[in-house]
Protein backbone atom coordinates (compact mmCIF):
# COMPACT_ATOMS: atom_id res chain seq x y z
CA UNK A 1 0.00 0.00 0.00
CA UNK A 2 1.62 3.26 -1.11
CA UNK A 3 0.88 6.47 1.24
CA UNK A 4 -1.59 8.00 -1.07
CA UNK A 5 -3.73 5.18 -0.31
CA UNK A 6 -3.29 4.81 3.26
CA UNK A 7 -4.03 8.17 3.21
CA UNK A 8 -7.44 8.13 1.35
CA UNK A 9 -8.44 4.78 2.71
CA UNK A 10 -8.09 6.04 6.21
CA UNK A 11 -11.45 6.65 8.01
CA UNK A 12 -13.08 6.34 11.48
CA UNK A 13 -14.36 2.84 11.48
CA UNK A 14 -17.49 1.82 13.76
CA UNK A 15 -18.03 -1.34 12.65
CA UNK A 16 -15.23 -4.32 13.58
CA UNK A 17 -14.66 -7.66 13.94
CA UNK A 18 -13.94 -9.60 17.00
CA UNK A 19 -11.29 -10.78 14.45
CA UNK A 20 -7.32 -10.80 16.87
CA UNK A 21 -4.91 -8.68 16.48
CA UNK A 22 -2.20 -10.03 16.34
CA UNK A 23 0.36 -8.37 18.61
CA UNK A 24 3.59 -8.46 16.24
CA UNK A 25 1.47 -6.50 14.17
CA UNK A 26 0.60 -4.06 16.97
CA UNK A 27 4.31 -3.92 17.65
CA UNK A 28 5.54 -3.28 14.23
CA UNK A 29 3.37 -0.45 13.79
CA UNK A 30 4.13 1.32 16.79
CA UNK A 31 7.42 0.87 16.77
CA UNK A 32 7.63 2.72 13.54
CA UNK A 33 4.89 5.53 14.88
CA UNK A 34 7.97 6.48 16.97
CA UNK A 35 9.84 8.24 13.78
CA UNK A 36 6.62 10.69 13.83
CA UNK A 37 8.35 14.27 13.86
CA UNK A 38 8.01 16.33 16.87
CA UNK A 39 9.57 19.69 18.13
CA UNK A 40 13.00 19.24 19.19
CA UNK A 41 12.38 15.56 19.14
CA UNK A 42 10.36 15.61 22.96
CA UNK A 43 8.44 12.66 21.23
CA UNK A 44 5.18 14.06 23.97
CA UNK A 45 3.27 10.93 23.43
CA UNK A 46 2.50 7.93 25.77
CA UNK A 47 0.18 5.05 24.49
CA UNK A 48 -1.42 2.20 26.47
CA UNK A 49 -2.52 -0.54 24.39
CA UNK A 50 -5.26 -2.82 25.61
CA UNK A 51 -6.32 -6.25 24.29
CA UNK A 52 -8.07 -9.23 25.57
CA UNK A 53 -9.42 -9.49 29.40
CA UNK A 54 -8.00 -6.06 30.10
CA UNK A 55 -10.18 -4.43 27.20
CA UNK A 56 -12.90 -6.54 28.18
CA UNK A 57 -12.55 -5.24 31.77
CA UNK A 58 -12.76 -1.64 30.60
CA UNK A 59 -15.57 -2.23 28.57
CA UNK A 60 -17.40 -3.62 31.21
CA UNK A 61 -16.40 -0.84 33.84
CA UNK A 62 -17.75 1.73 31.22
CA UNK A 63 -20.70 -0.12 30.13
CA UNK A 64 -21.75 -0.26 33.68
CA UNK A 65 -21.38 3.84 34.10
CA UNK A 66 -23.51 4.65 31.47
CA UNK A 67 -25.98 2.04 32.82
CA UNK A 68 -25.99 4.02 35.94
CA UNK A 69 -26.28 7.44 34.23
CA UNK A 70 -23.24 8.25 35.95
CA UNK A 71 -22.07 11.93 35.02
CA UNK A 72 -18.94 12.60 32.83
CA UNK A 73 -15.76 12.98 34.09
CA UNK A 74 -14.42 16.27 34.66
CA UNK A 75 -12.64 17.53 31.82
CA UNK A 76 -8.81 18.17 31.14
CA UNK A 77 -9.08 19.75 28.52
CA UNK A 78 -11.70 21.90 26.47
CA UNK A 79 -12.45 19.45 23.05
CA UNK A 80 -14.17 22.11 21.31
CA UNK A 81 -14.91 26.27 21.75
CA UNK A 82 -17.64 27.05 23.20
CA UNK A 83 -18.98 29.24 20.69
CA UNK A 84 -17.68 26.91 17.61
CA UNK A 85 -17.68 29.69 14.55
CA UNK A 86 -18.23 29.24 10.81
CA UNK A 87 -17.06 27.45 8.87
CA UNK A 88 -16.35 24.96 11.57
CA UNK A 89 -19.75 24.95 13.16
CA UNK A 90 -21.75 23.77 10.14
CA UNK A 91 -18.65 21.01 9.09
CA UNK A 92 -19.36 19.71 13.29
CA UNK A 93 -23.27 20.06 11.83
CA UNK A 94 -22.82 18.85 8.71
CA UNK A 95 -21.18 15.45 10.05
CA UNK A 96 -23.60 14.83 12.87
CA UNK A 97 -26.62 15.18 10.31
CA UNK A 98 -24.58 12.50 8.09
CA UNK A 99 -23.38 10.25 10.75
CA UNK A 100 -26.35 9.91 12.25
CA UNK A 101 -28.10 9.86 9.32
CA UNK A 102 -26.92 7.01 8.11
CA UNK A 103 -28.47 5.20 11.18
CA UNK A 104 -31.78 6.42 10.15
CA UNK A 105 -31.58 8.62 13.43
CA UNK A 106 -33.79 12.03 12.99
CA UNK A 107 -32.06 15.43 14.91
CA UNK A 108 -34.62 15.85 16.80
CA UNK A 109 -33.97 11.84 18.37
CA UNK A 110 -31.94 12.23 21.02
CA UNK A 111 -32.54 9.04 23.16
CA UNK A 112 -31.44 7.23 19.51
CA UNK A 113 -28.52 9.39 19.13
CA UNK A 114 -27.18 8.97 23.12
CA UNK A 115 -27.38 4.66 22.34
CA UNK A 116 -25.41 5.20 19.36
CA UNK A 117 -22.59 6.92 20.74
CA UNK A 118 -23.04 4.51 23.70
CA UNK A 119 -20.76 2.81 20.94
CA UNK A 120 -17.39 4.52 21.80
CA UNK A 121 -17.53 2.89 25.13
CA UNK A 122 -17.70 -0.62 23.67
CA UNK A 123 -14.43 0.13 20.84
CA UNK A 124 -17.13 -0.07 18.40
CA UNK A 125 -16.53 -3.85 19.07
CA UNK A 126 -12.81 -3.89 17.93
CA UNK A 127 -10.52 -6.40 20.03
CA UNK A 128 -7.70 -3.87 20.23
CA UNK A 129 -7.37 -0.58 21.63
CA UNK A 130 -4.73 2.37 22.59
CA UNK A 131 -5.15 5.03 24.87
CA UNK A 132 -2.89 8.02 23.92
CA UNK A 133 -2.05 10.71 26.79
CA UNK A 134 0.21 13.69 26.93
CA UNK A 135 2.07 15.22 29.95
CA UNK A 136 0.04 18.00 31.35
CA UNK A 137 2.64 20.49 31.96
CA UNK A 138 3.19 20.53 28.16
CA UNK A 139 1.46 23.01 25.44
CA UNK A 140 -0.34 23.38 22.33
CA UNK A 141 2.46 22.12 19.98
CA UNK A 142 3.37 19.21 22.06
CA UNK A 143 -0.17 18.60 21.68
CA UNK A 144 0.15 18.80 17.62
CA UNK A 145 3.04 16.40 17.94
CA UNK A 146 0.75 13.95 19.79
CA UNK A 147 -1.54 14.58 16.78
CA UNK A 148 0.97 13.68 14.23
CA UNK A 149 1.91 10.50 16.00
CA UNK A 150 -1.50 9.87 15.94
CA UNK A 151 -2.06 9.70 12.29
CA UNK A 152 1.31 7.98 12.02
CA UNK A 153 -0.32 4.60 13.56
CA UNK A 154 -3.42 5.01 11.93
CA UNK A 155 -2.09 5.04 8.55
CA UNK A 156 0.74 2.39 9.47
CA UNK A 157 -2.45 0.33 10.04
CA UNK A 158 -3.41 0.95 6.91
CA UNK A 159 -0.45 -0.86 5.76
CA UNK A 160 -1.20 -3.75 7.68
CA UNK A 161 -4.74 -4.40 6.69
CA UNK A 162 -6.31 -2.89 10.04
CA UNK A 163 -8.49 0.27 10.43
CA UNK A 164 -8.93 2.62 13.17
CA UNK A 165 -11.13 4.87 15.37
CA UNK A 166 -10.03 8.15 17.41
CA UNK A 167 -12.18 8.70 20.28
CA UNK A 168 -12.04 11.99 22.42
CA UNK A 169 -14.89 9.94 23.78
CA UNK A 170 -12.78 8.21 26.19
CA UNK A 171 -11.39 11.44 28.21
CA UNK A 172 -15.19 11.46 28.93
CA UNK A 173 -14.20 8.34 31.17
CA UNK A 174 -11.06 9.16 31.95
CA UNK A 175 -11.24 8.48 35.32
CA UNK A 176 -12.38 4.99 34.62
CA UNK A 177 -9.47 4.45 31.97
CA UNK A 178 -7.05 5.53 34.98
CA UNK A 179 -8.77 2.99 36.75
CA UNK A 180 -7.23 -0.30 34.31
CA UNK A 181 -4.39 0.94 33.15
CA UNK A 182 -2.65 3.36 36.28
CA UNK A 183 -0.90 6.00 34.55
CA UNK A 184 1.05 8.60 35.97
CA UNK A 185 -1.08 11.40 37.57
CA UNK A 186 1.11 14.09 35.17
CA UNK A 187 -0.71 12.72 32.42
CA UNK A 188 -4.12 13.68 30.11
CA UNK A 189 -6.06 11.01 28.66
CA UNK A 190 -6.14 12.96 25.03
CA UNK A 191 -8.28 9.79 23.36
CA UNK A 192 -8.46 6.49 22.66
CA UNK A 193 -8.31 4.94 19.05
CA UNK A 194 -10.27 1.44 18.60
CA UNK A 195 -8.39 -1.03 16.48
CA UNK A 196 -9.45 -4.13 14.43
CA UNK A 197 -10.52 -5.43 11.47
CA UNK A 198 -13.06 -3.83 9.25
CA UNK A 199 -17.07 -5.64 9.56
CA UNK A 200 -17.17 -5.39 5.84
CA UNK A 201 -20.79 -6.07 6.15
CA UNK A 202 -21.84 -2.95 6.86
CA UNK A 203 -22.21 -0.43 5.09
CA UNK A 204 -21.39 3.49 5.42
CA UNK A 205 -21.30 6.70 4.37
CA UNK A 206 -17.86 8.18 3.94
CA UNK A 207 -17.40 11.87 5.28
CA UNK A 208 -16.87 14.31 2.49
CA UNK A 209 -14.00 17.58 2.60
CA UNK A 210 -13.80 20.53 2.08
CA UNK A 211 -12.86 22.15 -1.69
CA UNK A 212 -9.16 22.43 -1.77
CA UNK A 213 -10.00 26.38 -2.47
CA UNK A 214 -11.70 26.53 0.69
CA UNK A 215 -8.59 25.53 3.05
CA UNK A 216 -5.61 25.85 1.11
CA UNK A 217 -4.01 29.60 -0.61
CA UNK A 218 -1.48 29.32 -3.36
CA UNK A 219 0.94 32.69 -2.69
CA UNK A 220 1.73 32.78 -6.09
CA UNK A 221 4.42 35.14 -7.63
CA UNK A 222 3.01 38.32 -8.58
CA UNK A 223 3.56 39.09 -11.75
CA UNK A 224 5.48 42.29 -12.47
Amino acid sequence: MDVYEAVTSRRAVREFTDRHVPREALERVLSTAAWAPSASNLQPWHAYVLTGGRLAGLKKRAGERLAAGDPWDEPEYEMYPPALKSPYRERRSAFGEQRYGSLGIPREDLEARQRAAAANWECFGAPAALFCYIDRDLGPAQWSDVGMYLQTVMLLLRAEGLHSCTQMAWAKYHRTVAEVLAPPDELILFCGMSIGFEDTAVGYTRTGRAPLDETVVFAEPRVQ
